[in-house]
């Protein structure tokens, strides 16, 4: 086996640092931006007066930053090259995703916005597999020119992990001789919906609660006059875009319907698999930032006249800590590759419990790197003069919201045991033969 990364990747992470350097280092210098990224960034970030959302000049920089790096071919390298991209693989993204994160915060890749130079948009993905000819005649153009932007309508108020027992409803009603569904319902963590112009709803259109069939996605115009934000959930990492959304007699066609009817929740499973995927090299890249700074640290700081590192106390919960980034950079890579080469929606059937380990595992690696790293530091790691609380607040959220480590190690057990994947059969044998 070949572990060495292929040349023109290698090439192209010393085009990001020349290009973050060159345009995305002085942009961020420029006009007290730094506001945004040093101790003051929560509340440069907030507009703690307007339902603590975003500030307009937040979001300004974060665009420019973006329009940069589109313009330098680099925003959708992993977007089909018919569309633009570079068609860039899973396991070159998590490359890459890991190399932006493992340089802490800044304008070149802002974990807690899913900001980065190099987009992660898995709604492109998603849009390429499932989308029927209308919907690429109607939304093809608008997505690639970055018009149109969705909220992910799927957790609800009393309905989370138990995605089967949403209570949100889609029935079929005729308007104007027009057939399409009337919609009622609440979602939760409508994440965007201050500038999304559509939501991805998804409703139980048949069957009964618990079946993971007879679910639907409409896309849902967010101007609807029967689609409401109710209020925005200050969190624990602000600014918040995260709102609770209701959703009364809102009616569409059937061409909003997004991939097929009832069959809704496997085009959420294709969303996640490339979501966590990144994530998980996101997350990792964190916590190896975090891992390097507390060595850095340790070898210059001198308590007692001799470096901080002289201290088995200090070496050793950061020699468990590279040793875990290590491994699970590895299975990261090769479960990244194994998803570049098997069919989209194979990942799934195949490699989704590997997926999850990823994910779960380094959601919460990244945490106790950043506990360790305040430790570390001392009364300054846990100031807000240094990144680790920031990185430690925003990333604790992945261990709920990519899907709850819980669900993840269940997704993981079911394949280990043979209640799903491909090990359904072996165990099957082994039942039958008892």
């Amino acid at each position: 086996m070949d572990f060495a990364l292929p040349q023109d990747l290698v090439d192209y992470l010393a085009e990001l640092d020349a290009f973050i350097d060159s345009t995305i280092k002085p942009m961020e210098q420029r006009d007290d931006n730094i506001r945004f990224f040093d101790h003051r960034r929560e509340h440069a970030r907030t507009d703690w007066d307007n339902q603590g959302l975003p500030r307009h000049e937040w979001e300004a920089l974060l665009a420019e930053a973006r329009r940069a790096a589109d313009a330098a071919g680099h925003l959708k390298y992993a977007w089909p090259v018919e569309w633009g991209g570079k068609g860039g693989s899973n396991l070159s993204m998590a490359v890459i995703r890991e190399h932006l994160a493992a340089k802490g915060l800044g304008l070149h890749n802002d974990l807690q916005t899913e900001h980065s130079i190099v987009g992660n948009n898995p709604f492109i993905i998603m849009f390429k597999e499932f989308a029927t000819n209308a919907q690429y005649e109607v939304y093809g153009e608008r997505l690639q020119k970055g018009e149109i932007r969705t909220g992910f309508g799927l957790t609800e108020p009393n309905h989370g992990s138990d995605a089967t027992f949403m209570e949100t409803r889609a029935v079929r009603e005729e308007k104007d001789g027009v057939a399409g569904w009337r919609i009622n319902g609440e979602k939760m963590w409508t994440t965007g919906m201050h500038v999304a112009n559509y939501i991805m709803t998804f409703a139980r259109t048949s069957g009964k609660d618990g079946d993971s069939a007879g679910i639907t996605v409409f896309l849902v115009p967010a101007s609807d006059p029967g689609v409401k934000i109710e209020e925005y959930l200050w969190t624990f990492n602000m600014p918040t875009d995260h709102p609770r959304v209701s959703l009364t007699n809102v009616w569409v066609s059937d061409d909003a319907i997004w991939g097929v009817e009832g069959q809704g929740l496997r085009l959420g499973q294709s969303f996640v698999h490339q979501n966590r995927i990144r994530q998980a090299a996101s997350s990792l890249g964190a916590a190896v930032f975090c891992v390097e700074e507390s060595v850095k640290y340790a070898r210059t700081r001198k308590p007692f006249g001799k470096p901080l590192s002289d201290n088995q106390a200090i070496q050793w919960p950061l020699v468990e800590l590279a040793t875990q980034c290590e491994m699970l950079r590895l299975l990261i890579r090769k479960t990244a590759w194994e998803m570049d080469n098997m069919p989209h929606k194979e990942v799934e059937r195949q490699i989704s419990d590997k997926v999850s380990m990823c994910n779960y595992w380094s959601n919460r690696l990244v945490c106790e790197a950043a506990d360790r790293a305040m430790q570390v530091h001392g009364g300054i790691g846990y100031s807000r003069h240094k990144p680790f609380e920031h990185i430690y607040r925003h990333h604790r959220r992945y261990r709920i919201t990519e899907g709850s480590e819980e669900i993840q190690m269940r997704k993981v057990a079911a394949f280990l045991f043979g209640y799903m994947g491909p090990r359904r059969a072996e165990f099957a044998e082994l039942e039958h033969a008892q």
